[in-house]
């Protein structure tokens, strides 16, 4: 299988895109807001580690799906 096919299909994939979009679009606002820079570094702190384990907890469940047999191989 195409592996650009494979990773637009990814569920972490479009979460990362997400958070970084999110992300950036935080710092900026921040940036240029000037006032609001401790609020949106707040958020951006508090949503980061949401984004990290949650695509973490979507990688693990689809190593136990392969291991399972339950997922195609990757060829």
């Amino acid at each position: 299988m195409n592996p650009w096919k494979l990773l637009f299909q990814s569920r972490k994939f479009w979460l990362l895109i997400l958070d970084t979009c999110l992300s950036l679009t935080l710092y900026f606002v921040g940036k240029y807001a000037g006032v609001a820079f401790e609020d949106v570094k707040l958020l951006v702190l508090a949503l980061q580690p949401v984004f990290l384990m949650i695509i973490y907890a979507i990688a693990k469940e689809d190593v136990a799906a392969k291991e399972a047999g339950i997922l195609p191989p990757v060829q």
